[in-house]
């Protein structure tokens, strides 16, 4: 029996000594002091990033600034912009209204300025706050705000703290800046391809119309009611993102004009999952697609030029393609209008290049992420397929009504 016993001790303190050794690799794992420290920190910085990535605004230093107090370490942190407080975050909050006034002389000055308890301290003894460190928030050359950390004593630490988190923070802000810039450059853009579409097919489909008017009035009426709905969907006012039944629906309308045009020359495959038919998405980006494929497929000496255009549902994203086996491209141009994505003249289609290419990439890009690019497939005499990606659900994209 007493085999048995010390048998027993002896396994319990084998299993006591393996669960030290595991929880002494789990431990290891997680790092040493600093590095858990370093993460802590990195998280931190992320929490606090989305909020000023909208700008130095009151909901976005609101939803910074508390985050912003964690990684100083500060009694309070405030966020100005230069005339009043956007943000304040403290443990009581009888400071807030002071801290627009503490950042004046640095908005006007662009330094940093370190405030004493003359400046800064109040009435109650029992108040954390007794110095202040503020330090500019610069977005490009230009001052626009500042932050504003409280402590109880002075620290030179807390100074190159704090200048060092505003220079981050100014960072944030020029990002927000450039997001904002290409966003309207972006909306411009989609302007320009609403408001010019090209004159030539314009021209083209009168005629086209015209043509039927004393031999097929009924085909003639037809094509003009196709191409007032058209012109109507192209040209509405507002409106950023449609469903992709609806972007189709505008395409087979486009594709019924070119046809009466170029009859015969002209076949067109549809292949549509009626499961993505619902899909949001960004507005006019599939008829550019249709176009590009239509002006340059029938550009070489090919008898028919087929146009296949395909929505298939790829489980949590919809994939959408447009094909030509006519006259393809250049690789080399096709990327070139791509990296110049924007510049009028495509957009308008007056020379070289792809009709309204670089316009659908860069909105694709700048409304779901860069991952979600067109992807564009040519070569000489060998048909262009362009091919791009949307999901099927993403936060804040909706169709507009």
């Amino acid at each position: 029996m007493g085999a048995v016993v010390a048998l027993v001790v002896i396994v319990v303190g084998l299993l006591l000594a393996a669960a030290v050794v595991l929880l002494a690799r789990r431990r290891t794992d997680l790092g040493s002091s600093a590095d858990q420290v370093t993460f802590e920190t990195l998280h931190t910085v992320s929490l606090a990033a989305p909020g000023l990535r909208e700008g130095l605004t009151e909901s976005g230093a609101r939803g910074a600034v508390r985050h912003l107090r964690a990684l100083l370490g500060a009694s309070a942190v405030a966020l100005t912009d230069g005339t009043r407080t956007l943000a304040f975050d403290a443990v009581g909050h009888h400071h807030a209204d002071r801290a627009a006034e503490h950042a004046a002389r640095v908005h006007e000055t662009g330094e940093t300025a370190v405030l004493g308890p003359d400046e800064v301290s109040c009435a109650d003894a029992d108040c954390p706050v007794r110095a202040a460190v503020v330090a500019p928030l610069i977005e490009g050359d230009t001052v626009v705000g500042a932050l504003v950390a409280y402590r109880p004593g002075r620290s030179a630490m807390l100074v190159r703290a704090v200048e060092e988190v505003a220079e981050w923070v100014g960072g944030q802000l020029e990002l927000a800046a450039a997001d904002r810039q290409r966003t309207r450059l972006i909306e411009a853009e989609l302007r320009a391809l609403r408001a010019q579409i090209s004159p030539h097919f314009i021209y083209n489909s009168l005629t086209a119309i015209a043509s039927f008017t004393r031999t097929d009035p009924d085909r003639a009426r037809e094509l003009l009611l196709e191409f007032a709905d058209f012109t109507r969907y192209a040209l509405r006012r507002g409106g950023e993102f449609t469903t992709l039944a609806e972007e189709l629906r505008n395409v087979e309308r486009y594709l019924e004009l070119e046809q009466a045009r170029f009859g015969a020359r002209l076949s067109i495959s549809l292949r549509v999952a009626p499961e993505v038919l619902p899909v949001s998405v960004p507005f006019l980006v599939v008829q550019p697609l249709v176009e590009n494929a239509v002006r340059h497929g029938l550009e070489g000496d090919a008898a028919v030029v087929t146009v296949s255009i395909s929505a298939v549902d790829e489980g949590a994203e919809a994939a959408i393609a447009v094909e030509d086996d006519g006259a393809g491209a250049d690789p080399e141009a096709i990327r070139a209008a791509l990296i110049r994505a924007g510049r009028a003249e495509e957009v308008a289609g007056r020379r070289g290049g792809s009709v309204g290419l670089g316009n659908v990439d860069a909105r694709l890009r700048q409304v779901y992420g860069d991952r979600y690019g067109l992807v564009v497939e040519t070569a000489p005499g060998a048909g262009t397929r362009v091919a791009f990606r949307v999901p099927k659900f993403a936060p804040g994209i909706h169709p507009d009504t």
